[in-house]
């Protein structure tokens, strides 16, 4: 297929995994909120912090606020990975391969953009979460959409790299963020407070009732969730299961068998499955959860460029990759 159509199929399909993510995202810190005591208080700071666009809020908005993080977060189409920007360039990716996508799935992109657009409006605090939930439930809408009206053939297996490779690098960033800053004091650890935020986690990313149906388990732990969230191969949203399904889509598309590698992209994703499916928990916290968290979204950003090498970029010109929100200024940013 032509490298156009396979590019914009897969960077539709990432900005709507991403922007579904930033929903989530805000539901950690709003869930949290909502479960706390009153006494201690709000933190929406450390949320512009993990995005690595600090700079950028503070010079735009100043003090980090529950209106304001909201406002760049999900409405502000002047930065690139708010919710309504990714929205906005997953419609423009859908326009040029109108041809190649069904007219379900026009229209579900059509719907959830102005879902949001008119949200944007005169959404309250009160309606937030409210309305996280309908951006969850428009991307699952999406995703079961071309799932049951288009080909499961290569343009349908771009989609299903982009989809999870923005999935698996959005929930190390969630991990990250309650484990490495959504605290209020590090006395706080292992206290209740504690584990009303990893309760907030594991809602917010919809694992909440697998975690306790895997092995039966009673105890919130985060050692117990960061095994769940990155290492589990069943839970369709964790990590190692999005990046198995991302190197068996890349073998489908090549034709080479699994265990083989013809292409670079191959190789690299191959090489960060491996080390997945090999590593234990007790590794991870060894190394220190956030180094290592921060080490896998290099790892996959080194996998997207290596997609963008092998299968786009004809010329093989690739703008410098973010290790912020992951690729936001990559060749397809149109």
């Amino acid at each position: 297929m032509l490298s156009r159509v396979a590019d914009s199929i897969y960077w539709l399909n990432r900005y709507i995994e991403r922007a579904e993510n930033v929903a989530r995202f805000l539901a950690v810190n709003l869930n949290l909120i909502l479960d706390l005591p009153t006494r201690v208080q709000q933190q929406w700071q450390p949320l512009v912090t993990t995005t690595g666009d600090r700079a950028f809020f503070k010079e735009h908005y100043g003090e980090a606020t529950a209106e304001k993080v909201i406002q760049f977060l999900a409405f502000d189409r002047s930065y690139p990975n708010s919710l309504i920007s990714c929205l906005q360039k997953a419609r423009e990716n859908a326009r040029s391969v109108r041809e190649i996508i069904s007219t379900e799935m026009w229209q579900q992109i059509n719907t959830f953009y102005l879902l949001v657009t008119n949200t944007a409006e005169d959404l309250t605090l009160a309606d937030l979460n409210s309305f996280l939930e309908d951006v969850r439930q428009a991307s699952h809408l999406f995703a079961g959409i071309m799932d049951a009206t288009i080909s499961h053939n290569e343009s349908w297996h771009f989609g299903q790299i982009g989809r999870l490779l923005e999935r698996a690098d959005k929930i190390s960033r969630i991990v990250d963020v309650k484990y490495f800053m959504l605290l209020p004091s590090v006395e706080d650890v292992g206290t209740p407070v504690d584990e009303l935020g990893w309760i907030a986690l594991l809602k917010s990313t919809s694992a909440y009732e697998m975690y306790r149906k895997r092995s039966k388990r009673h105890l919130i732990t985060p050692a117990e969730i960061a095994d769940f969230l990155i290492l589990d191969p069943d839970f369709p949203r964790s990590i190692r299961f999005c990046l198995m399904q991302v190197e068996r889509s890349l073998h489908l598309i090549s034709g080479s068998p699994l265990g083989s590698w013809c292409n670079p992209a191959e190789r690299s994703i191959g090489r960060l499955r491996s080390e997945l499916e090999y590593l234990t928990v007790e590794e991870i916290i060894a190394e220190g959860m956030h180094q290592f968290l921060d080490r896998l979204q290099q790892q996959m950003n080194q996998v997207d460029q290596e997609i963008s090498k092998t299968f786009f970029d004809l010329r093989s010109t690739i703008a410098p990759s973010s290790t912020q929100w992951q690729a936001s200024s990559m060749s397809n940013q149109k």
